[in-house]
């Protein structure tokens, strides 16, 4: 057994003000990366900004990551970064933010690795420069993951870079989420859920792993109900209700974390895979586009793992695989494709080796297809 998360994380209110001298001793010149909007907004980017002018450390602001962060932008961050002569990156945002910072940081000590070769495998392990995370949403985790996901539309492909890119500072701070908006919360929260969940039913779970989304998933329970009132409020009471309960922003936050953790030890599974062609070809939200396949993949996996599927439903206070299926209705809706389209991206799936082959059972092309059609309407 193993478990390894070599970054440093601070889980708290004002964690960033607080912990000032762990950025500043991580370098002398940064390229902050970050969303066009969100990180402003929020004050993250100024309590970061703050901190740096104070000690006067030179830093330079690329704010033009988007969603799903593509091979062009990291590309053109790593060559401002350079010119900047930038020795360490900030990462502020949710998960598209972290994982450019990342593949930035590794294109900046490795000038000669083109941004659209990212998905190749190296022929030996690259270095990177130190990234430090700043997460304003509570989805992804990848403050705590050394994972990557970058989209190179030139050969339509959204995956994980084959690179081990561990922030060395991580600082998670609830009230970040206070101006986000409700349906983002919802999909970043439903994103956690599923790491913890595809942490567990997979091969590579084992005692010392299963410790944090266990714990998570008893988290991520606690806000259920509060997630699904905000989600389904309407008339009067959507008008007046704050977008979530503020008292929950640093447990979402926490929960989070820790699912990041989680997948840092096994890897995502099935339902990110599938997830991956309906944010690339549909254009679905990845928080959504993963928690549509979810219920499903639990209810295949029981077979193989029945004991594990009822700890996980028990962890989360819910009786049986079809209320799952319903919670997650009510909180993300349901998802219409061709049945062409349908039909493509399952057998896409039935190559992917790297996803089924963690599946805690023998999954068959039969589970495979069951799967996308309990999970995906068809026109």
């Amino acid at each position: 057994m193993r478990f390894f998360v070599p970054t440093d994380i601070y889980v708290e209110k004002d964690c960033v003000k607080n912990h000032a001298q762990n950025i500043l001793a991580v370098g002398k010149r940064a390229l902050i990366v970050t969303g066009r909007n969100s990180a402003a907004a929020n004050g993250s980017l100024n309590d970061v900004t703050n901190i740096l002018n104070a000690d006067e450390i030179p830093y330079l602001i690329f704010s033009e990551v988007e969603e799903n962060p593509s091979t062009d932008t990291v590309g053109k961050a790593a060559q401002t970064a350079r010119e900047f002569k930038a020795d360490f990156i900030i990462g502020i945002g949710g998960g598209s933010a972290i994982d450019a910072a990342k593949a930035v940081a590794l294109l900046l000590v490795n000038p000669d690795v083109d941004a659209d070769e990212l998905h190749k495998a190296p022929s030996h392990p690259l270095d990177h420069a130190p990234v430090v995370a700043v997460p304003t949403t509570c989805g992804t985790g990848s403050e705590a993951t050394p994972v990557s996901i970058i989209t190179n539309h030139k050969i339509n492909l959204k995956k994980s870079i084959p690179h081990i890119i561990f922030p060395v500072l991580a600082l998670v701070d609830g009230k970040y989420l206070a101006s986000a908006k409700k349906q983002l919360i919802v999909n970043t929260a439903v994103d956690a859920l599923a790491h913890m969940v595809e942490s567990i039913l997979n091969v590579k779970s084992n005692l010392f792993n299963r410790m944090c989304p266990e714990y998570g998933l008893k988290l991520w329970g606690e806000c259920k109900d509060a997630l699904s009132a905000a989600q389904n409020a309407t008339g009067n009471d959507a008008e007046n209700a704050a977008p979530i309960d503020a008292s929950l922003y640093e447990k979402l936050m926490l929960t989070s974390t820790i699912a990041g953790m989680s997948i840092a030890q096994t890897s995502t599974a099935v339902p990110h895979g599938m997830s991956y062609d309906l944010t690339l070809h549909a254009g679905v939200p990845h928080g959504p586009a993963v928690g549509y396949f979810l219920a499903a993949y639990v209810e295949v996996c029981a077979k193989f793992v029945p004991q594990d599927v009822e700890k996980i439903l028990s962890l989360l206070g819910i009786e049986n695989v079809d209320k799952f299926a319903e919670m997650l209705r009510k909180l993300i809706g349901t998802c219409t494709v061709t049945r062409e389209m349908r039909d493509k991206f399952a057998a896409a799936m039935k190559t992917n080796r790297s996803k089924l082959d963690l599946v805690p059972g023998k999954i068959t092309p039969e589970d495979i297809d069951y799967i996308y059609e309990k999970s995906l309407m068809v026109e």
